[in-house]
């Protein structure tokens, strides 16, 4: 039985991956600051949770460690320019750090997944590979690219290091998020019967669903280290211009949907090829944006999904500070309201 230390584990990916990689019989370390809550992973008799800011990880949490699967992230674009200088620490700092411990202390696999964010904008008909020159637009694609510099150059022999590019996630999670494409326009449709879409729909986008990504992680686990090593892989589904997007996801829905038109265009645009890790690991993602949207919706529709402050990700970081001001403000001799003898 193989031991595997997973960063951000409480997250949107992580919640999804410690369960299947617990199903497949490993020992999972789980590791994360737990922002939105311990309760998204459940107890397992596999499974060692440690509440920590990766920015401060220990040595001791790689005891028998395997693999390092190293999710952490602050983890959109516009989290990442609200908290630029954190996006920075954790995004790039910590995760070279957690590398560079894994292999001093003989972790023998590191899997980073970055983001194909990176190719930020790319001219119309490009379809990049992983071999594209990258053009990283905001704070979190440059921190991705930042720890894929870093990283990338301490595989070796000893130690095998890959890099997942992936594409924009989506499909059904415990620790849920409404700020993801295909998530955010099916709520909308089911909340309101419209599609908030920001102008003019042509840009381009690939997706990836996140059953679909911890399948690829867990591959990468067990690949042939001559396979990988060293190695980038985009990894993602499908490429789709946002109103086609919007438009695939009307057609799944069981519900009348019109689209809206929003804003200035977004002129983050970029095609991704993902011919290598079909050709060098034998994946092909099963899932479409319709697939997700009707999980999503389904999931609506029966009460197992809810929106609230904790599924927009900025939203949630935001009132997290504000209340640590009010608190810290108020707070005397460790409480607020409490009684002397307590």
């Amino acid at each position: 039985m193989k031991t595997v230390l997973v960063t951000g584990a409480g997250g949107y990916i992580g919640s999804v991956l410690v369960p299947k990689l617990l199903d497949k019989g490993y020992q999972v370390i789980a590791i994360d600051r737990f922002f939105f809550g311990m309760d998204k992973l459940q107890s397992h008799e596999n499974l060692t949770v440690i509440k920590e800011d990766t920015r401060r990880i220990k040595e001791e949490y790689f005891a028998g460690v395997d693999a390092v699967i190293d999710l952490v992230a602050i983890s959109n674009d516009p989290s990442g320019e609200v908290f630029h200088e954190a996006t920075y620490e954790i995004n790039h700092l910590s995760r070279v750090n957690t590398a560079s411990i894994a292999k001093r202390l003989g972790v023998k696999r590191y899997i980073l997944p970055s983001s194909c964010s990176i190719y930020g904008f790319q001219e119309t008909g490009v379809v990049v590979n992983e071999q594209a020159t990258t053009n990283p637009l905001t704070t979190y694609a440059k921190a991705n690219e930042k720890a894929e510099l870093d990283i990338l150059p301490l595989a070796d022999a000893d130690f095998t290091a890959v890099i997942m590019r992936q594409a924009t996630v989506f499909g059904y999670s415990p620790r849920m998020r409404f700020d993801l494409a295909i998530n955010g326009m099916t709520y909308g449709a089911w909340e309101t019967g419209v599609i908030p879409l920001m102008r003019d729909g042509s840009q381009w986008r690939p997706m990836v669903h996140v059953q679909d990504t911890t399948d690829v992680m867990c591959i990468l686990l067990e690949a042939d280290q001559e396979k990988i090593n060293g190695q980038i892989f985009n990894v993602g589904s499908h490429n789709y211009q946002l109103g086609q997007l919007a438009e695939e996801i009307v057609k799944a829905l069981p519900i009348e949907v019109n689209i809206e038109w929003y804003g200035d265009a977004d002129h983050r645009s970029y095609k991704v090829n993902f011919d290598k890790i079909e050709s060098t690991l034998h994946w092909r993602a099963k899932y479409t944006a319709a697939d997700g949207a009707k999980e999503i919706y389904d999931a609506l529709i029966t009460g197992k999904l809810t929106k609230d402050d904790q599924t927009i990700t900025l939203k949630w970081y935001e009132e997290l500070a504000k209340w640590h001001k009010i608190i810290k403000e108020r707070e005397m001799y460790g409480g607020i309201i409490m009684g002397i003898s307590s």
